[in-house]
């Protein structure tokens, strides 16, 4: 990874757009989830004709749709306090850079997808120099650290925001936005293909599956891997028949899960590492298990009953807790403003209660129903016309 990045600082700077009068525009998206939305962002800019190039950091969705990448997007991909401190000089050495680069060839718009304690230090300098900026997911100043408001003030020049509760935040801010619906809730089908998905995935068209995502960086799953196999045996315990799916991203989070099943000894348990698939592995199961993040949504959006849980080193932990204002970490839950979805998160977050919560949407209808019930208001409460108000307000700034 360090030579990675030793090469990226080392490349050239942002160039000109190789299409006639196509404006560049910086982007950065620092993890998996940004990279899925900063790619829904790009294909909504191309879908209405706006002419742009996209350079910066970006995942793999992204590059598909022709963005540049500068940095690889796994090196600001760290949660909590301790694992960004641990990665401080080189994610600061990677800001440092690319922000040269970009003040250098002064592209007509940056937009910084999520990951606030990058991007808005970044967009910060870069609107002082005179470079509008565009921040895509409000950071969740509803949620804990309100203060931040202050300094999306100085470093944004118009938020585009997913949830419909933030816009009464940023209108008493006095901050530009614009409330544009959650992406996903527009790109995901409003009908999940479970047929459709066991078929691209070779699974058995009557068979039981369970669906395992313990995050998509390698920080979480030092700590949720474990975790995720132990109770994985211990359902499949009860219901023998089962399997699991578990998506995972890059090679080094897949091969970090292979050691955990050798060291486990879990060979026995039906396990498929898929490369991907996240969506069908949520589509074709019958319930899920997942470290809280966005996949949380996802699963909610595609109608996967699913249990939530999560672990943070105890330091990083104490600090959210003592900065939270909501008593939910999962999305579906601060949504519904109620437990929806079942949370065990830190010490309750062990294999012997989190199997029996997952049983427990297994073999109870009612439960299932209910929570699905409620998944379907949180998708109509999203759902918006997304791309095309993503273009609308991107518009004055790229013609």
């Amino acid at each position: 990874m360090k030579r990675e990045i030793n090469e990226a600082v080392a490349t050239p700077s942002l160039v000109p757009s190789p299409l006639p009068h196509a404006p560049t525009v910086g982007i950065v998206a620092g993890e998996a989830s940004g990279d899925l939305l900063g790619s829904l962002l790009i294909k909504a800019v191309q879908q209405a004709g706006l002419p742009a190039c996209f350079e910066g950091i970006a995942g793999a969705k992204m590059q598909s749709l022709g963005a540049r990448s500068l940095f690889p997007m796994e090196a600001l991909s760290v949660r909590g306090y301790v694992e960004a401190l641990s990665n401080l000089r080189q994610i600061l050495a990677i800001r440092r850079q690319l922000a040269q680069k970009i003040l250098v060839a002064r592209p007509r718009l940056f937009i910084g997808v999520d990951a606030p304690d990058f991007n808005l230090a970044l967009e910060a300098r870069l609107k002082r120099k005179g470079i509008p900026t565009v921040h895509f997911v409000s950071p969740s100043i509803w949620a804990w650290r309100r203060g931040r408001i202050k300094k999306i003030r100085k470093a944004v020049s118009h938020m585009l925001l997913i949830f419909p509760f933030e816009e009464a935040l940023y209108a008493q801010a006095g901050i530009p936005a614009t409330y544009v619906g959650h992406p996903l809730a527009h790109a995901l089908p409003e009908q999940p293909d479970r047929k459709g998905a066991r078929e691209r995935l070779g699974l058995r068209p009557n068979g039981e599956y369970v669906a395992l995502l313990p995050g998509s960086r390698q920080s979480e799953l030092k700590l949720m891997a474990d975790t995720f196999i132990e109770t994985a045996r211990k359902i499949h315990e009860r219901r023998g028949n089962v399997q699991f799916l578990i998506p995972l991203i890059t090679r080094e989070t897949r091969l970090h899960f292979e050691e955990a099943i050798y060291r486990l000894q879990a060979h026995d348990i039906p396990i498929r590492i898929l490369f991907g698939h996240a969506h069908d592995a949520l589509q074709a199961a019958d319930a899920a298990l997942i470290a809280s993040g966005t996949a949380t949504l996802e699963a909610a959006l595609l109608k996967c009953p699913h249990v939530i849980t999560y672990k943070v080193p105890w330091l990083t932990y104490q600090i959210m807790r003592r900065q939270a204002y909501l008593p939910y970490i999962g999305l579906p839950n601060i949504l519904a403003g109620r437990m929806v979805v079942p949370e065990l998160v830190q010490k309750q977050a062990q294999p012997d209660l989190l199997a029996e919560e997952m049983l427990g949407l297994l073999e109870n209808r009612l439960a299932r129903e209910t929570m699905l019930d409620a998944f379907e208001a949180m998708r109509r409460s999203l759902r918006r016309d997304t791309p095309r108000l993503i273009a609308e307000a991107l518009t004055p700034y790229l013609k």
